[in-house]
């Protein structure tokens, strides 16, 4: 049975991160902004059902919820335990199956995305979010957040900075990094 095994706070104070005590996806990603994009998500459709959630993301045994500033915790906390309790995982839609083109995954995309997997990636996670590569123009690199990062006052321009200064001083490389 799913349950909840810890709630962790993040740099956002309008998100917290729930520890599961089973994973939900394996390598994927899953963010959403509204209820109406979480539509063909049972899970994140059922979460963005409590009063006051305005993003959900999930990945790997956690799930981090955004709430409307006027909405206390309290009104969150507990329809959520009862909903993970009472949710099947396995209508959970399946993961894609990861098809890559050797034009899209250049020999520097793919370095890029080792860094930040290594060094960025584990700390936003752990911060209860995530970042998604939207894609290389250049030496312009276009990230989203996710989670608890993507509406983080810090992640806004702090992190892209410290990420842009990691990638350069790495990869020594004029990279720029840019929200998507």
């Amino acid at each position: 049975m799913l349950a909840v095994q810890d709630v962790d706070l993040t740099p956002n104070p309008q998100a917290l991160k729930f520890i599961l005590n089973e994973k939900l996806l394996n390598r994927e990603t899953r963010n959403f902004q509204s209820k109406e994009e979480a539509q063909n998500d049972p899970l994140a459709k059922g979460v963005f059902e409590i009063q006051g959630v305005v993003s959900v993301f999930y990945m790997d045994k956690f799930i981090t919820i955004e709430k409307e500033p006027s909405t206390q915790w309290g009104q969150i906390q507990r329809p959520f335990v009862e909903f993970i309790k009472n949710f099947d995982k396995s209508i959970i839609p399946p993961e894609t199956e990861l098809v890559v083109s050797k034009e899209e995954e250049t020999a520097l995309l793919k370095k890029i995305n080792e860094i930040l997997d290594m060094r960025v990636r584990p700390a936003l996670a752990g911060d209860g979010g995530g970042l998604q590569v939207m894609g290389l123009d250049g030496y312009i690199l276009k990230i989203r957040y996710q989670g608890a990062c993507g509406s983080c006052p810090s992640s806004i321009r702090g992190t892209l900075v410290a990420i842009e200064n990691l990638l350069r001083r790495e990869m020594n490389q004029p990279i720029e990094v840019v929200s998507a």
